[in-house]
């Protein structure tokens, strides 16, 4: 039986909302990369808005210049020809008639034209098509005698208002909105009127549309031409900065080459201008700069070559010296007391010079990129145990206990177990030195793609910014205290070159009082990118208390460098990510 379709799920508005609101958000965050990052763009967009508001500012102020001038000419001629008609319709106009006479047709057979139509008729054929005419008479009962299609209601009343109540022959104007009688449409004109012999009103109406037409192609003409000029200018701006740009651009291009170690890169120089100079500039100081690099690098080498010969040809007067100070040493019995302790002094301290004299040569190597990785499949496990059973000698001297986390499955992982041994001797040392007698926890956790191991102490802890310099060859945290384990101040400087030669990370986090906390995090798989830790960096217990104080900020150390260039701190996931 076949299964039925599951139903798509109607979204609902506020999902379509977020989704929006997302996509609006991803859309402005790639418009404000480009916009940071594209300096001619920039200068183009400026340039293009600043023209088009001067533009936009011009075009109106021409078109208004434009349009008063044409209308102001249109309204004096419109006002002087209504003054001429107004004294012929005078004479016209001569006897009063009512609305019977003003409503018959004056051109009926058998009938003279009344004053009303012939008046009209004396200043329509006198008009030449340039305007219409409309006559009133204050006895009527508000029909008009217009000429032509011309509907007589497009006058306003409020201009027969300003001409009845005004002297004779006085004329106003305004503009109103012409109406026809029949399939015309309505346009804008201008009506002038006045009072003729007491008792008629004449209003000239002058279609507008000439005008308008006029005003209507020079607008586009304006627009055109603004439109023209700022894509212009736009050009030129383009133009322009491409010509400041692209030596900019080349010049930030050559610097990047540098910066990569391509000491050779040089800038064409073209011409004398700012620009060339720019150019000749940069170049001496890439000149300058490959001198002084290579002047640092010959005495970098010559410092490795000298701490790597030193540390050879001590070998042999060490040797000699060893040989007669176990002699003395194994005969110490025999001598009186102060001579059995120099004995005992010296054999110490003969140790102590051969550990930093071995790990001088070790730092030489990593010097000189001379280390090499002798990777086996290993189980952590049993790394972890010998490590531990190096130390405990040690930490029996120091009355410190270790307390093993260590899961009941194998944690097997590519590495160089003789390195890795060594990085954990270190860091259990240093737990002990600065553990202040107390338990020392030692976590060995695993996911699938890495392992790692935690050493936390319960001493005196690490200062915030102490955590990536306790790295540091022969650092200490206080210089007055002095080494209770004889320790060379290399360990960790070692410890963290191999983490980084297994492409792991070696990290440190401590807070005064709290103690500190170790983590050593390596691929599984050598050669592997490391992505995260199994581990967190700061102790779960102290991670509870901060949540139950209310401070929940963990305290963070990012992944070297050279590892990572940037890390994030998941404590609530129990894992370390690097993005």
């Amino acid at each position: 039986m076949p299964v039925p379709a599951r139903k798509r799920r109607r979204r609902t508005p506020g999902q379509i909302a977020r989704g929006v609101r997302r996509r609006a958000r991803r859309l402005a965050g790639r418009l404000r990369h480009v916009w940071r990052r594209s300096l001619q763009l920039r200068v183009v967009t400026s340039t293009l808005v600043l023209s088009m508001a001067v533009v936009i500012v011009l075009g109106v102020f021409l078109m208004q210049s434009i349009s008063a001038s044409v209308l102001t000419s249109s309204e004096v001629a419109a006002v002087e020809e209504s003054r001429a008609n107004v004294a012929t319709a005078s004479g016209y106009l001569t006897q009063p008639v009512d609305s019977s006479d003003i409503a018959q047709d004056a051109t009926a057979q058998g009938q003279t034209m009344n004053p009303v139509d012939a008046a009209a008729k004396a200043l329509t054929d006198r008009s030449g098509g340039r305007y219409e005419v409309v006559i009133f008479n204050e006895g009527s009962v508000g029909e008009g005698r217009a000429s032509g299609q011309v509907d007589w209601t497009s006058v306003p009343e409020s201009l027969r208002e300003k001409v009845q109540s005004t002297e004779e022959q006085t004329l106003y104007k305004e503009i109103a909105t012409i109406r026809y009688i029949g399939a015309k449409q309505p346009e804008t004109g201008l009506v002038v009127g006045a009072r003729v012999n007491g008792t008629y009103e004449i209003y000239h109406v002058f279609p507008l549309g000439d005008e308008e037409k006029t005003l209507l192609t020079v607008q586009q003409m304006v627009f055109g031409a603004g439109a023209a000029l700022v894509l212009l200018l736009a050009g030129v701006a383009s133009l322009v900065t491409r010509q400041v740009v692209t030596p900019v651009r080349l010049a930030r291009q050559a610097a990047e080459r540098l910066a990569a170690g391509r000491l050779e890169e040089r800038l064409k120089v073209r011409g004398e201008d700012d620009l060339a100079r720019l150019a000749t500039s940069f170049n001496e100081m890439a000149s300058n700069l490959a001198v002084k690099i290579h002047q640092l690098e010959e005495l970098s080498q010559v410092q490795r070559q000298f701490v790597s010969d030193v540390s050879h040809e001590l070998r042999t007067p060490l040797t000699t010296v060893r040989m007669a100070a176990d002699l003395l040493y194994e005969g110490r019995e025999d001598f009186d007391p102060a001579s059995a302790r120099a004995a005992e002094l010296m054999q110490n301290q003969l140790e102590r010079f051969e550990s930093m004299l071995a790990d001088l040569l070790e730092i030489s190597r990593y010097d000189a990129g001379a280390a090499t990785l002798d990777l086996d499949p290993v189980d952590m496990r049993d790394v972890v145990l010998r490590a531990v059973g190096d130390s405990e000698a040690l930490a029996e001297r120091q009355a410190t206990r270790f307390e093993l986390r260590l899961p009941n499955e194998p944690c097997m992982a590519e590495v160089d177990s003789r390195r890795v041994e060594r990085i954990l001797r270190n860091l259990l040392f240093n737990a002990i030195e600065h553990g202040e007698g107390k338990d020392i926890v030692v976590t060995l956790g695993a996911d699938r793609d890495a392992v790692a191991v935690a050493v936390r102490d319960h001493g005196v802890g690490l200062k915030s910014g102490e955590e990536t310099m306790v790295f540091d060859r022969f650092w200490r945290a206080d210089p007055s205290r002095a080494r209770t384990i004889g320790g060379t101040g290399l360990g960790l400087a070692i410890s963290r070159e191999d983490a980084m030669l297994h492409g792991g990370w070696l990290q440190a986090w401590g807070a005064p009082g709290e103690g500190s906390q170790f983590r050593l995090s390596l691929p599984r798989v050598a050669g592997a990118p490391l992505r995260g830790s199994p581990l967190p960096l700061v102790p779960p217990e102290v991670e509870m208390r901060r949540t139950w104080r209310g401070h929940a900020t963990p305290v963070l150390t990012p992944a070297p460098a050279e590892a990572a260039p940037r890390a994030r701190e998941n404590v609530d996931a129990g894992a370390f990510d690097a993005e």
